[in-house]
């Protein structure tokens, strides 16, 4: 990468954050319930074998049993203090629905039944207390939790997505893959082709915000497959991410956990 396209890259990066200084969307942001953590969560005794983890890994489970159809439309996202949000509820077979994509004959994790509880998640404005569904697998006697409130819409960004053009060769952060226990770095997947030599993320820090910028290293010229390798890359921080907004520079947009196919739990 030459000097002139990362200076490209933190100019982008810069108009980011002041856009979102002080915006609607950075108050909407504050004031919604954005997950920043799996809402699957395993059993808190965690796997009894390679089996099983290679079972929840691969989302293959099968149901042996009835879930609860009784609809209940709210619950409150409580983070201890101020006022709880309240949050429409995912019902249970969606629920289940969202985690048991396989049905190949390999290990499989067998649900029998399922009742509404709690769970705590980390979110953007920190730990909260949320309603959860609670999956009772056979053979173990911890619960399978999955959250069950639905997030809040993403607000619309403060600025447009950069034409790649001019954005010195910018990448789409693909999301947010995890974020450390004492919030100083954070994990996140980023893609790159077969020609080069790996994704590259450096990050802009403000009081308000984290934008992260993406590029590739060592790209080299020449024919090379059209395909997508996705990576992850973890990001050391000046300071813990707190409730800053964790922003992309290409898009412009928050950039939550999960993916955009259904499992991403705040672009639902």
């Amino acid at each position: 990468m030459n000097d002139q396209s990362l200076r490209k890259q933190e100019e982008r990066a810069r108009q980011v954050a002041e856009a979102w200084r002080g915006s609607a969307a950075a108050a909407a942001w504050k004031q919604g319930y954005h997950p920043m953590a799996d809402v699957v969560q395993k059993p808190g005794s965690g796997w009894h074998s390679k089996a099983d983890e290679h079972a929840f890994e691969t989302k293959n489970f099968v149901l042996r049993g009835s879930l609860p159809s009784t609809a209940v439309a709210h619950g409150e996202v409580d983070w201890g203090s101020g006022k709880p949000l309240v949050r429409p509820v995912i019902e249970a077979k969606k629920a289940y629905q969202s985690f048991a994509l396989n049905r190949s004959d390999g290990p499989r994790l067998t649900v029998t039944g399922a009742r509404l509880g709690t769970t705590t998640i980390v979110t953007s404005r920190g730990m909260a207390t949320v309603p959860a569904w609670l999956f009772t697998l056979e053979n173990y006697d911890a619960p399978l939790k999955r959250v069950a409130v639905a997030p809040s819409k993403l607000p619309r960004p403060p600025i447009g997505q950069a034409r790649q053009s001019s954005a010195g060769g910018l990448r789409r952060i693909a999301g947010l893959a995890g974020t450390a226990a004492d919030g100083r770095s954070i994990t996140v997947r980023a893609t790159h082709g077969s020609c080069d030599d790996g994704p590259v993320v450096k990050a802009l820090e403000t009081d308000d915000s984290v934008v992260l910028y993406a590029s590739i290293a060592g790209a080299r010229s020449g024919p090379c497959p059209a395909d997508m390798i996705e990576q992850g890359v973890k990001v050391k921080l000046r300071k813990p991410l707190g409730s800053r907004v964790l922003l992309d520079a290409l898009t412009g947009r928050p950039v939550p956990y999960g993916r955009p196919d259904g499992l991403s739990p705040s672009r639902s």
